[in-house]
């Protein structure tokens, strides 16, 4: 698994972090420690498509 990475749109308390690997780990910046969703890297990257303006 890679580092955390945060968008560079949001700022340090108000933003989701995700590291990215054949699975990708999702986790609120707030609570780091409140769990994180694990998706497949198909998933994440339909979710970015799905999501881009």
């Amino acid at each position: 698994m890679r580092e955390w990475r945060k968008s560079s749109y949001t700022d340090e308390t108000n933003c989701v972090e995700v590291r990215l690997g054949p699975v990708s780990q999702i986790r609120d910046t707030k609570d780091r420690s409140g769990g994180t969703l694990t998706v497949t890297a198909a998933t994440w990257r339909a979710f970015l498509r799905k999501t881009k303006h």
